[in-house]
């Protein structure tokens, strides 16, 4: 009898000592809480930056550098759990995540925050995979759907109340909190952690699983360098700074050597095999392009909400988190129809749905009431819902059993290293678009312009009556550059959401691409008779 068998035999006869709802509670609750703190902190993220006195372009690194981290240690969770035992590790994990939040609400400048929520991602990011195979582990085999639907509701539920929550912690206390709030429940989860969760006998330390150093660092160096840029290059006039061309020349290095290692040494950290079914390789590409959408438009709404629109962090949670109710009542629904319909069709509709809801937002002006807010998160929740479940089952439709655990990992790892990318290139876009927004737009300030010449006039009329003529006059200039500032601000936003927009649409026909996993099975079912 082979290992592999004996294992799965062991797998299925192994029951855990303590009610496996119980264990549900326990992992669930330190899922919740890395979940909850990935959606927590966009309402928040303008008020950071006011309090470290960084451009809308450097807080965004609050959110890639968590991202990327927690993309870094997805490929070695399996390594750390065979060295320390997926109990203890859990439980360290739990620790470090708790310990990080606790530093993250005492920063006091930008670099002390990035660095917190890097150690953040680093504790967070293996807490999610391990959380899922205890999950499976704990229930018996018929109810392991019953595990996933809970493990699914956790997953979703918290960036449902996230964005309210943490608006509603930074407005009447402050943003410090939203992240003091994971120590009670970091220690809760560490409790019961350690109570009710168990190793399986076939998982007990000491049978260390080879770790794949040089692919490891290689990755490392790649994502870091990678990020590096994105983040910073702005700032530095992109390849027109020395270090910007040689640092994006070592991440493009590293990376061409990561794939080239890892296609031909035998214990690579990733198995890169499985992007040799075609529908893994598709629905991977999707769900990475979706996570930018998704994440992207996620870092700016808030800045949009409170920048531009003067919303309380409160209120710009109450206009966010119906985003997550849409995610929310279409779940279940396309859960169903998932065995009832072609998941391409699914798939297609949720692009259109999440392109309708860009293109609204890419119609936002200054004088919207919180409803033109409201209704295309809605929209964007319920794409979401069409797009995630779909996109899982047809990704690994046809992949071998033996390769989906490792698939799993590639996956995360890319839809993370994708979110990421998706902020630092927003941020990007809205800086840029908003500098050549104002070029176009200062040209009509001049007093050839009548139009110009007009409001002048009248705001010159209006504040001579409580003040100096030549302080009225510098007021009401100073007045129409920053109307001018604020206007080319929002087209950039614009031009952001309509870009979203155009590429959810250009994504449809990839669709087609995937084999209908019905056929697929069909086929299969032949071949055995």
């Amino acid at each position: 009898m082979s290992t592999a068998i004996v294992n799965d035999f062991r797998t299925d006869e192994w029951k855990p000592s303590a009610s496996p709802w119980l264990i549900a509670g326990a992992v669930m609750l330190s899922t919740f809480m890395v979940v909850l703190d990935s959606s927590v902190a966009n309402v928040a993220l303008p008020h950071m930056a006011g309090t470290f006195s960084a451009s809308s372009n450097e807080i965004i690194w609050i959110l890639t550098s968590y991202l990327i981290a927690t993309g870094i240690i997805l490929p070695s969770t399996a390594w750390f759990s065979s060295l320390f035992g997926r109990k203890r590790f859990l439980i360290i994990c739990i620790i470090i995540f708790t310990c990080a939040s606790v530093l993250c609400g005492m920063s006091t400048s930008l670099e002390m925050m990035v660095f917190a929520r890097i150690i953040q991602g680093l504790g967070g990011g293996a807490l999610i995979p391990i959380s899922q195979s205890v999950l499976l582990e704990s229930f018996p085999i018929e109810k392991r759907g019953i595990s996933m639907a809970v493990f699914g509701l956790g997953v979703v539920l918290a960036p449902v109340i996230g964005p309210t929550l943490g608006g509603w912690i930074t407005d009447n206390y402050s943003w410090n909190w939203i992240f003091y709030i994971n120590l009670p429940i970091g220690i809760l989860a560490v409790y019961l952690s350690h109570i009710f969760v168990e190793d399986p006998p076939y998982l007990k330390r000491g049978t260390i699983q080879k770790i794949d150093y040089v692919g490891f660092i290689s990755l490392i160096v790649w994502l870091v360098s990678l990020q590096i840029v994105l983040d910073n290059g702005q700032n530095s006039d992109w390849f027109g700074s020395t270090w910007v061309c040689w640092t994006s020349l070592l991440s493009a290095l590293a990376m061409i050597f990561f794939f080239v290692w890892e296609l031909h040494f035998k214990d690579s950290i990733i198995d890169l095999n499985a992007f040799k079914d075609r529908n893994f390789a598709v629905g991977t590409l999707l769900t990475t392009l979706v996570n930018v959408i998704l994440y992207s438009t996620l870092a700016i709404l808030p800045l949009f909400l409170q920048s531009l629109l003067g919303y309380t962090a409160y209120h710009s949670g109450i206009a966010i988190t119906p985003r997550g109710l849409g995610c929310l009542a279409v779940i279940i629904l396309a859960g169903y129809l998932s065995n009832k319909i072609d998941n391409r069709i699914q798939i297609v509709f949720g692009f259109i749905l999440l392109a309708i809801s860009c293109f609204m937002f890419g119609n936002l002006n200054l004088n919207i009431s919180m409803n033109n807010i409201i209704f295309p998160n809605i929209i964007c929740g319920m794409s979401l819902g069409f797009l995630f479940i779909p996109l899982a089952t047809l990704s690994f439709a046809t992949l071998k059993k033996e390769h989906i655990a490792n698939a799993t990992g590639i996956q995360n790892l890319l839809k993370n290293i994708g979110g990421g990318i998706g902020v630092s290139i927003v941020g990007t876009l809205l800086s840029r678009n908003a500098q050549i927004h104002q070029s176009y737009m200062v040209d009509h300030l001049n007093p050839l312009n009548p139009v110009f010449q007009h409001k002048i006039n009248m705001l010159n009329h209006f504040l001579s009556m409580h003040m100096s003529p030549v302080v009225a006059a510098q007021k009401a200039n100073f007045f129409m550059y920053a109307t001018l500032l604020k206007q080319s601000i929002l087209w950039s936003y614009i031009d952001s959401f309509r870009l979203y927009g155009l590429i959810s649409l250009i994504l449809i026909p990839t669709v087609f691409i995937f084999k209908n996993a019905k056929a697929v099975k069909s086929q299969n079912n032949t071949v055995m008779h």
